[in-house]
């Protein structure tokens, strides 16, 4: 018989995803911590690495940065400026408030942001972007356009045996298990296919920028 075929990918319009997410907000920081389930994980560099993408976090320009799928703010809290985060999920939104005490976390749709035009000058996500397939992503680039004049994107690198585009298995402490599709990129990969430049080209990480002149600051009100 034939192989089964894969699904249609899809993640930010995938209601077990969501799920999924949800109910992974009160153990998401064990990745970058390396607690819970991936204490035994092999993962050579890592905890410098990930401190090296909070560094790069914490050094972008002061801006009115709108951190879309900002899960629990892991990141987002290291932004400077006026932070907004926004996350599908409610229980990943409440403990990004928590960490952003002059900020702002709020529930929505990465992919029909509910901001204004213009409301801000950055955009940043954080792995997201390389779970998004084409038509996904098509979407978040344009409302990332629409909103703000600046994309910053952290993303997951390509590494030596690891399949650039694949269906993962996510397992959770209750045991459950949940499907994710997730690419990898090069950061030259990352950078074309934003049309802008590198930011970070590490083992585990890489990040990438494109600016959109003239299109920052247009609308006072940030939220819609």
């Amino acid at each position: 018989m034939p192989p089964t075929p894969l699904p249609t990918p899809a993640f930010a319009t995938d209601p077990a995803t969501a799920s999924y997410y949800d109910r992974r907000a009160a153990e998401y920081d064990d990745w970058y911590t390396g607690a819970g389930l991936f204490a035994d994980q092999d993962r050579p560099g890592w905890h410098a690495e990930v401190a090296r993408v909070v560094e790069l976090v914490g050094a972008l320009a002061p801006m009115r940065t709108l951190d879309v799928a900002c899960g629990t703010g892991f990141l987002t809290q290291r932004l400077r400026g006026y932070v907004v985060g926004i996350d599908q999920s409610p229980a990943m939104v409440a403990i990004a408030q928590h960490r952003l005490p002059a900020g702002l976390a709020i529930t929505g749709d990465a992919l029909a942001l509910p901001v204004a035009d213009g409301a801000f000058d950055r955009v940043l996500t954080g792995s997201f972007y390389g779970h998004l397939p084409d038509r996904e992503r098509a979407a978040f680039l344009a409302e990332a356009r629409r909103v703000a004049g600046e994309l910053v994107v952290i993303d997951a690198a390509q590494r030596p045996g690891v399949e650039p585009e694949q269906w993962q298995e996510r397992v959770l402490n209750d045991g459950s298990r949940h499907r994710v599709y997730k690419r990898y990129f090069t950061v030259g990969q990352l950078a074309d296919e934003l049309g802008g430049e590198p930011l970070f080209d590490g083992f585990w990480f890489v990040a990438a920028r494109v600016s959109w002149p003239g299109r920052a600051g247009d609308t006072v009100g940030l939220l819609a």
